[in-house]
């Protein structure tokens, strides 16, 4: 015997085979208008740049900590955090601002490298910023997020599986370490390279990956090229002194 009414869509048959079956009823409900019923939605997550600008924009918040932000990406792992402690070195802001937030980078790349849960220590996780500071850094932020957003999109995603994070949290540990030592234009480039492979780690976007990666050696190059400089100047400038 036929189990569906006469008249009715597929769709419609199958729920009624599913209520029969005893699944849990799923609310499909017609608009006026519509000869078909819509499919439940889904919820839409905030982007990163959105859950930044409500953080910046609460008025119940005096200042902004680091466990202030790394509870509110909470559920978006390692990509989204690496990604707001390494965007701010790109961009200008005081001095000062690569050692806050070096430490952070440096403890997270190495969790990411040992396949661990994001976690940091207090005396990292209390530092915080006034919430008018951190909104004109969001304002700086959120202009290139918002552009980076729509250009990503999930491919090569081989290059974020499980191991290939392992490997990518080596390589942002050593960025992340030269990040936060104090070397004349040693933060911008690293920062720049840990930026898009954040990016790429957020939104599963091997490709970026890929860049950050390529970029973050050029970046290594260059600062141990200033850095041997620096070396070799004041070799020089003792061997004047002495001669």
């Amino acid at each position: 015997m036929e189990n569906r009414h006469e008249g009715a869509s597929e769709e419609e048959a199958e729920a009624m085979r599913l209520r029969a079956a005893g699944a849990p009823a799923v609310d499909m409900h017609f608009e006026e208008g519509e000869d078909e019923p819509r499919r439940p939605r889904k919820p839409v997550r905030k982007r990163l740049s959105e859950v930044l600008e409500d953080i910046a924009h609460d008025p119940a918040r005096d200042r902004i900590s680091i466990s202030d932000l790394v509870l509110a990406m909470d559920g978006r792992a390692f990509g989204a955090l690496l990604l707001i402690f390494a965007l701010p070195n790109v961009l200008p802001t005081p001095p000062g601002t690569s050692g806050i937030l070096g430490l952070p980078l440096i403890f997270l790349s190495a969790q990411l490298m040992m396949g661990r849960l994001p976690w940091l220590p207090a005396f990292i996780a209390t530092r915080s910023m006034e919430r008018s500071a951190f909104a004109a850094l969001v304002g700086k932020m959120t202009p290139v997020l918002g552009r980076a957003e729509k250009l990503l999109a999930p491919r090569l995603t081989f290059m974020v599986s499980e191991m290939a994070q392992r490997f990518i949290g080596a390589a942002l540990l050593v960025l992340a370490i030269v990040l936060a030592l104090p070397i004349p234009l040693g933060n911008m480039l690293p920062a720049f390279a840990m930026t898009l492979i954040s990016l790429g780690m957020l939104e599963r976007d091997g490709l970026w990956v890929g860049i950050g990666l390529v970029l973050g050696a050029v970046s290594l190059v260059i600062v141990w090229g200033v850095v041997w400089a620096m070396i070799a100047a004041a070799m020089f400038l003792l061997n004047e002194a002495f001669s």
